[in-house]
């Protein structure tokens, strides 16, 4: 967490904006010298602030709190370069989302290494018009079907995948995630 930097020095001291007559009482001076020390870093942070909304720039603990900002998922990798090139791509991956293509690229940006996203294949769903139905009252229909592959020197959290996938997939889509054998 953010907080006092030791031996930070603010760049613009309350102690010398004062009136003369405040200037010479030391219990104001060092009353003042207290509340520098805990301005410092919130003055050095909005003078830099452009820095701190540069994906590139900002400091590692700040990347989650920008991410806040588009609603995006950093995933669990706490690498703050792969945050940072994750957060520098929200824009075009926004624009892609619920594509094949989209997602692989979001994945990859997630997670590293290979992932392959397949859009289409064909499946056959079975549905029944009432639960107590038996397969004579059945209906069968095909559909396309969303494979996402991840090659196995990936390090992922299945489940962390699965939730990632069903926000971003099209709705109406069924999903299946594999881990690729090494």
């Amino acid at each position: 967490m953010r907080g006092t930097v030791e031996g930070f020095a603010s760049p613009y001291p309350i102690g010398k904006m004062l009136p003369a007559v405040y200037q010479e009482d030391e219990f104001v001076q060092r009353f003042t010298a207290g509340l520098d020390d805990v301005l410092a870093p919130v003055i050095s942070t909005l003078d830099c602030l452009e820095h701190y909304l540069d994906p590139a720039l900002a400091p590692a603990d700040f990347l989650p709190w920008l991410a806040g900002w588009l609603d995006l998922d950093l995933g669990t990798d706490g690498d703050p370069v792969r945050r940072g090139r994750l957060l520098a791509a929200a824009g075009d991956l926004y624009r892609r989302r619920g594509t094949a293509g989209g997602l692989r690229d979001h994945l990859w940006l997630m997670f590293g290494g290979r992932v392959e996203v397949e859009d289409g294949t064909s499946v056959t769903v079975r549905t029944s018009p009432t639960p107590a139905s038996g397969p004579a009252d059945s209906r069968e229909r095909e559909t396309r079907m969303l494979t996402v592959r991840i090659a196995p020197e990936v390090r992922v959290d299945r489940e962390v995948v699965e939730r990632f996938v069903a926000a971003a997939k099209p709705a109406h889509l069924p999903h299946a995630v594999e881990v690729l054998p090494g």
